[in-house]
């Protein structure tokens, strides 16, 4: 049923590529091919796509910016929707911003900053776009999306459009009400406070250097690999059982931050879930905490 959803995609003249390499996609670069890869410009091409990869009885995996997965080396079935291109942001009133699933978190950063918004400056470079970061519940420096998100939009499975607010939205740790509902976000409004342009610029700059200070930015990585646990800290815990340094195949517990699995070179997903298992078991045998994975597996 792939050549149908071909036919389908140019019929309606839906951007797509076929036999994708997902990790041009990901921020670990790391990930075999897409069989369709498509990027929707607006809501209505979303819905039409999700419309054909249903009559075409193909799985549906959605994606983003890529900032927070682990691909399968034997690539991803089906469609795989990347939302990127759907990414406009607008002021609608003096105090809130509307940014649409695919923007980035740094692009509304920095219209917050235009406009002189405070509360999302802890977002400030953190690779990942609006509808992840939702999604996940995003959060660094004491801040998180619970504290700025007043609403937002999504899809469910069937392709009824679905308005949120914030009480619906279930966010918790790493956590949202979409991780359990399966409906796609579309669109998140953020409730922001004014404030001075001078100090909110300041401390995105302070954050920022904290970020490049701390974090193995030079080598590709999903970000946190771990949830932290309650009462540690996940980077803790590991740098305590002696593993940073420790190495699978091109995949390697980082030497600067002990949170971090980072792709030294050329690491497959095999090399990264090997090392993750590991980790998981020599810090369960020696501190008897089980480690949560923050990092989500996709693919075959």
């Amino acid at each position: 049923m792939l050549n149908f959803a071909l036919e389908q995609l140019k019929e309606n003249k839906i951007e797509f590529k076929r036999n994708e390499p997902m990790k041009n996609h990901t921020s670990f670069k790391i990930g075999g091919v897409a069989d369709l890869f498509v990027l929707p410009k607006t809501e209505d091409e979303f819905l039409k796509t999700l419309g054909i990869g249903k009559k075409a009885e193909l799985p549906v995996t959605v994606v983003g910016n890529g900032s927070n997965l682990l691909v399968s080396d034997k690539g991803v079935e089906g469609l795989t929707l990347c939302t990127l291109k759907m990414n406009t942001i607008s002021l609608i009133s003096e105090d809130e911003i509307y940014a649409e699933t695919g923007a980035s978190l740094t692009a509304v950063c920095l219209f917050a900053l235009k406009h002189s918004l405070t509360g999302l400056e802890f977002a400030y470079g953190i690779p990942g776009s609006i509808g992840g970061a939702l999604f996940m519940n995003a959060g660094a420096y004491g801040g998180e999306m619970a504290n700025v998100v007043s609403s937002a939009k999504s899809i469910d499975m069937e392709g009824n459009r679905v308005n949120r607010d914030i009480h619906d939205l279930r966010l918790g740790y790493r956590e949202s009400i979409y991780k359990q509902n399966g409906e796609i976000i579309t669109g998140v409004t953020f409730k922001l406070k004014k404030g001075d342009k001078a100090e909110i610029s300041k401390q995105m700059e302070i954050l920022m250097g904290k970020r490049k200070t701390s974090q193995p930015l030079e080598y590709p990585s999903a970000g946190s690999t771990f949830k932290r646990p309650v009462g540690y800290y996940a980077a803790a815990l590991i740098d305590e059982c002696g593993l940073k340094g420790l190495t699978v195949g091109d995949a390697q517990v980082s030497t600067k931050h002990a949170g971090f699995v980072i792709n030294k070179e050329n690491a497959s997903c095999k090399d990264v879930l090997e090392l993750i298992e590991e980790i998981q078991r020599q810090v369960f045998f020696k501190k008897g905490v089980n480690l949560d994975t923050e990092v989500i597996f996709i693919g075959r």
